[in-house]
């Protein structure tokens, strides 16, 4: 293929697939080269066996209000997709499988946390006695932002704060070095961070400016708040 057919040649696309009806599937990550997927059918037969749908997938939908994909030019870089086969589309949180949160009263870094309650209802949070926050991952539009619940009777170690979002971000990058707000700037101490806000760990690289809120947490003012996997 000449240079320019190259330069022409339509991006590739890195979604995220969720099998219909399943509430505990993680979901899997499917790259939409149109290069090598001709037609709609094609990819969807890729999808099939990249979820390992028990039946041949038919359908994409969106997993928040169940819109349905028809063509590969309708999929967006970086979203979230359910798979379903001649099944109507179930509505499930498909954006939090049932993973389960850190239990007990300390974690491996010694930083208190609280058991999981509804990530969704911050006064469960509040009745619990601690403050609650959502953190996305610097640079990432794949992975809904993770819980971050800590206990308002013990003392903020901001070292063990770092310590415990590296453990719980894993970032490409290794260690979180720093925790910035969605503009960009930087938190320098427990005592800045709202409850129920939302922030961005970052490793060593530069904070990456993106659109997180509006990617990765439902618009629909009831499920607006504290959205997490």
């Amino acid at each position: 293929m000449s240079p320019r057919g190259l330069a022409l040649a339509p991006p590739a696309k890195n979604v995220v697939v969720y099998r219909n009806g399943d509430p505990f599937f993680p979901g899997r990550k499917v790259v939409v080269n149109q290069r090598r997927f001709l037609t709609f059918e094609a990819f969807l037969k890729e999808v099939t066996g990249s979820i390992r749908a028990p039946l041949a997938v038919r359908n994409l939908y969106t997993p928040r209000r169940g819109r349905r994909v028809a063509q590969l030019g309708d999929l967006q870089d970086g979203c979230h997709y359910v798979a379903a086969g001649s099944e109507k589309f179930k509505r499930l949180d498909y954006l939090n499988p049932g993973r389960k949160e850190l239990r007990g009263m300390r974690n491996s870094q010694g930083l208190q946390v609280s058991p999981r309650a509804d990530g969704r209802n911050t006064g469960s949070w509040r009745a619990l006695g601690c403050f609650c926050y959502s953190v996305f991952r610097n640079g990432d539009l794949l992975s809904p932002p993770f819980l971050l619940p800590l206990s308002k009777s013990s003392p903020l170690q901001w070292d063990a704060l770092l310590a415990t979002l590296t453990e719980k971000a894993d970032l490409h990058s290794g260690a979180v070095s720093k925790l910035c707000r969605l503009d960009g700037t930087q938190v320098s101490g427990g005592e800045e961070l709202v409850n129920g806000d939302y922030y961005v760990a970052v490793g060593n690289e530069e904070y990456k400016r993106l659109p997180y809120l509006e990617l990765l947490v439902p618009q629909d003012p009831v499920h607006k708040t504290l959205w997490y996997v």
